[in-house]
């Protein structure tokens, strides 16, 4: 069964990381519902939360991707509530 789920994620430096990670997010494009990003250009941060209906493989293979690359930080909630879509 599937689950909605919202990733955060904050890029210190995007500059450095924001292709890598652009990459990552296209090759689960299956599961992603919406992306809402916020460039703090002033401090060299991004601010980033994509809403996502998949698995729990899924959803914890793009959670973890994203949160082994360099200067990011990955958060995620889980719906506890089973849907099927």
């Amino acid at each position: 069964m599937k689950r909605i789920a919202v990733i955060s994620a904050i890029l210190d430096n995007p500059a450095q990381t924001q292709q890598k990670f652009n990459e990552i997010i296209s090759s689960f494009k299956g599961i992603i519902r919406g992306r809402m990003g916020l460039p703090f250009e002033e401090a060299q941060i991004s601010a980033i939360c994509i809403t996502v209906v998949g698995d729990l493989d899924e959803i914890n293979s793009l959670t973890g991707k994203l949160g082994n690359l360099p200067n990011v930080s990955v958060k995620t909630s889980i719906s506890k509530k089973e849907i099927s879509i």
